[in-house]
C-alpha cells in the first residue's frame, strides 16, 4: 500500500517520451518555491495497493511503448514511501514499462544496488550547492543528495539533472558553476533541465494557510536562463 496523490498521464517533461507520472505525498523537505506544498503531509494522499497501481499502468504500456515513453514516480519525495517505490517500479518494468524515478535524493541510501536495477532514469533535484544557503532553501542537508548522484555515475546509472533557477535564491553564480561542473564530470548525467521559477502554486501556500515567502519574486529573464545554461553546455552536456 502506498499513498498517491495523484495520476497524470501524457506527460512529455518527466522523462523521455510521453509518460504517465504518479504523485506521491510525504516529503521531507521544505523548499521555499515548491509548488506542490499539498504533498508534503503522507496523509494528503489517496492509499493505492501495488496491485491497482500496477493494474493502471498496464493499461497504458501498449501507448507508452509506442510513443518511446513510461513512468515516472515522482512527488512529493517517492522515496519516503522507497519500499512501496520500488515494488511499482519493478512492477512497471517487468510488464515492459520504461521507469523513472524523480526524487530529492536525500533518502537514496534506503535504496539497494538491486533496487536501482528497477530504475532506468534517476531525475536528480539538484537545488543548491552552498550547504548553508541550500539548508535555507530547502530545510536540509545538500550531502546526501550528491552522495546519491556519486553513487549512480559509479554504477552508471543514466540520470538527468534538474535544476530550478529562482533569482536572489539559487543563482548564486558560484553555486551555479559547483552544480555545472560537479554535473559534467558525473559522466551519467544524459540531460540538465534548468527550469525557471514561476508562480503557479503560489495559490495552494494561500490555500493550506502556509507563509509563502516568494511573493514579490520575479521569474527569471531570458538572458539570466542562457547564462545558467551555458555553464551546464561548457561541459557539452545536453541542456533544456
Amino acid at each position: 500500500m502506498g499513498f498517491l496523490h495523484s495520476f497524470t498521464s501524457g506527460s512529455t517533461v518527466d522523462g523521455p517520451g510521453v509518460r504517465v507520472v504518479a504523485w506521491t505525498t510525504g516529503c521531507m523537505w521544505r523548499c521555499l518555491y515548491c509548488h506542490n506544498p499539498d504533498t508534503w503531509t503522507l496523509t494528503n494522499g489517496v492509499p493505492v495497493t501495488l496491485a491497482r497501481a500496477t493494474e493502471v499502468l498496464g493499461n497504458y504500456r501498449h501507448g507508452l511503448k509506442v510513443m518511446s515513453g513510461g513512468f515516472t514516480l515522482s512527488g512529493g519525495e517517492p522515496l519516503m514511501q522507497h519500499r512501496f517505490a520500488v515494488r511499482l517500479l519493478t512492477g512497471a518494468r517487468a510488464i515492459g514499462i520504461h521507469t523513472a524515478l524523480d526524487t530529492n535524493g536525500f533518502y537514496g541510501d534506503r535504496l539497494t544496488d538491486a533496487d536501482l536495477e528497477a530504475i532506468d532514469l534517476v531525475l536528480l533535484d539538484i537545488k543548491g550547492w552552498d550547504p548553508e544557503r541550500h539548508r535555507r532553501l530547502t530545510g536540509m542537508d545538500v550531502a546526501p543528495t550528491l552522495d546519491f548522484a556519486r553513487r549512480l555515475a559509479a554504477r552508471g546509472k543514466p540520470m538527468w539533472v534538474r535544476f530550478v533557477l529562482v533569482p536572489g535564491l539559487t543563482d548564486h553564480p558560484d553555486d551555479v558553476q559547483h552544480i555545472a561542473d560537479f554535473t559534467g564530470e558525473l559522466g551519467n548525467v544524459k540531460r540538465v533541465d534548468v527550469l525557471p521559477f514561476h508562480q503557479m502554486g503560489r495559490h495552494k501556500w494561500t490555500q493550506l494557510g502556509l507563509e509563502y515567502q516568494l511573493e514579490k519574486v520575479e521569474p527569471p529573464s531570458q538572458a539570466q536562463i542562457e547564462a545558467v545554461r551555458e555553464r551546464f553546455l561548457a561541459h557539452r552536456l545536453e541542456v533544456c
